[in-house]
């Protein structure tokens, strides 16, 4: 990838549209330190290759850094780059009056510097498309290019993850496996489900395995070790001792009787 940048200059028509790219760009980073500087507009920076940490804040707190991942630069906030592999990165600068607003929507978010995306390919094609109308000079295509790349790379609010998880808690993973597939740290995971649901990622998944296992239980003619396997345990036996633990009776007493005696307790 060969590096190379353009720096616009938004004339005042182009300003009053709320949103302006100041430059955007490809490069590539050796290993090693860079800098540490402040910007005096937002920066994106999407890494498209390579792993590390980004320095940032007057804490110069480190975080982790693995590609594909967006980094979010915020005015006069510091940062810095410590790549430990070859970085392949693609950048853009962008200011206005609308960055007041996207801030107070949650999509400018300075305590979330380094997103990661379960499926990175939108955010991807919508960068691209940022850097192609660019280099046309087009103010109101690269800013509807701007506002897209925006929308796409902003972080999933709680109440999405909560809902993602659920979706995957029959596929036995470990927390950290989790959070991979959905593009978080582990961190992000807890913090997220923990605003939505007032509880944590294991409770989450076991509540939504066990309130699946009660729908198949009761649906469907399954053997218990079918089901349980289907909701994430390849211990049949497990799966009946947990079950009767957390919701009261045992599996093939709730099939005959259809109901809980007890309440799901933590674990």
């Amino acid at each position: 990838m060969a590096n190379w940048s353009i720096y616009l200059t938004p004339g005042a028509a182009e300003q009053r549209l709320g949103l302006f790219c100041l430059g955007a760009g490809e490069q590539e980073n050796p290993p090693g330190p860079t800098p540490e500087r402040a910007l005096g507009c937002h920066a994106m920076v999407w890494l498209k290759e390579g792993r590390g940490h980004l320095l940032h804040g007057p804490d110069r707190q480190l975080h982790e850094v693995r590609a594909p991942a967006m980094l979010w630069l915020y005015p006069g906030v510091l940062h810095g780059y410590r790549p430990t592999t070859r970085w392949r990165q693609v950048w853009t600068l962008f200011s206005g009056p609308a960055t007041t607003a996207l801030t107070t929507l949650g999509h400018l978010d300075a305590d979330q510097p380094v997103r990661r995306y379960a499926d990175p390919r939108p955010v991807d094609r919508a960068f691209t498309r940022l850097l192609r109308v660019s280099t046309a000079h087009s103010a109101v295509q690269t800013v509807a290019a701007l506002y897209d790349l925006i929308a796409r790379a902003a972080p999933v609010s709680g109440d999405e993850v909560a809902a993602q998880l659920a979706e995957l808690a029959c596929t036995p993973l470990s927390v950290q496996d989790y959070a991979a597939e959905l593009g978080l740290t582990v961190r992000e995971l807890r913090e997220a489900v923990r605003r939505t649901t007032g509880s944590t990622p294991q409770e989450l998944v076991l509540t939504t395995r066990l309130n699946t296992a009660k729908s198949l239980l009761v649906e469907e003619e399954l053997s218990v070790a079918a089901i349980a396997q289907q909701v994430g345990y390849d211990d049949p036996a497990y799966f009946t001792r947990l079950f009767t633990a957390r919701v009261g009776v045992s599996p093939r007493a709730f099939r005959r009787f259809g109901s809980v005696s007890g309440p799901i307790s933590s674990f």
